[in-house]
């Protein structure tokens, strides 16, 4: 079984809110001092259901990171969790890009590190929250996807799924290869052990460009963006607070109605 994860490197989601800053003028995150990299949380719960799938029958998980600004502890985690191997996509031309032009450029890395049955990819990236990329991969590369997994399981030569509905979970079965984006839901992923950390820390990333992979740079990052972001900002939160004087609760509930009227809320 040959198991593709996609993971991304991501400021701490944990971290203070006031830590953000925006960089209006440029439409970008301006970078925080004192915020940690980190693995996005739904890509380690992607690790997390590759390594089970690998726990019950042999397979091999190869890792898949895509950035210029890559930190090596970060994306390395994957390895010390039990992956085999890791890939980085490291070209400037590959920055700036939306959920389809890095679909674009993550499947045509895919297809150059060699065979795959089965992709998996968190079910969104916790700083932009989009959740096309898995779904992206799945149509550049013509295969099934399956979204919001619980739970994955390679059965008879299908992928599994319990997948997460507004009123509980649905079981659905497609053909391999396929694209599985999973949810929190999966449950909390492994932690790597000090074996495991002294294993990744000698293991070596292979790294490549967007020409080592054969992608046409005109489908990717910014030049490849099928969306533009209009405006990026930090929403100001006013409250105002106004105290009903009555001479009784019955009077104080008629003139809290009124305000309220006024102010279109009922």
């Amino acid at each position: 079984m040959n198991i593709v994860v996609c993971c991304k490197q991501v400021p701490d989601p944990e971290a203070p809110p006031a830590s953000f800053k925006i960089d209006a003028a440029a439409n970008k995150v301006a970078p925080a001092p004192g915020v940690n990299q980190v693995i996005s949380p739904f890509d380690e719960q992607a690790i997390e259901a590759a390594l089970r799938i690998k726990d019950g029958q042999e397979s091999t998980v190869r890792v898949i990171s895509m950035g210029t600004d890559l930190v090596s502890d970060v994306v390395k985690k994957p390895l010390a969790m039990g992956a085999d191997e890791l890939y980085l996509i490291q070209d400037e031309a590959l920055n700036d890009g939306d959920g389809i032009s890095t679909a674009y450029a993550l499947a045509t890395a895919i297809k150059k590190i060699g065979e795959y049955d089965l992709i998996i990819c968190g079910r969104q990236a916790a700083d932009w929250d989009v959740g096309q990329t898995g779904v992206g991969i799945a149509e550049e590369l013509g295969i099934a996807c399956v979204t919001v997994a619980k739970k994955v399981e390679v059965v008879d030569g299908k992928v599994r799924v319990e997948r997460v509905v507004a009123d509980g979970y649905e079981v659905v079965e497609v053909p391999l290869p396929a694209v599985v984006t999973v949810s929190n839901e999966l449950g909390e992923p492994r932690y790597a052990t000090l074996k495991g950390i002294m294993g990744a820390a000698k293991k070596q990333a292979t790294v490549m460009s967007a020409a080592d992979i054969g992608a046409d740079t005109a489908k990717t990052g910014k030049a490849g963006a099928k969306s533009k972001l209009l405006k990026l900002y930090i929403p100001v939160r006013e409250g105002k607070c106004e105290m009903i004087e009555a001479e009784d609760p019955a009077e104080a509930g008629a003139l809290l109605a009124q305000k309220l009227r006024e102010a279109k809320v009922l």
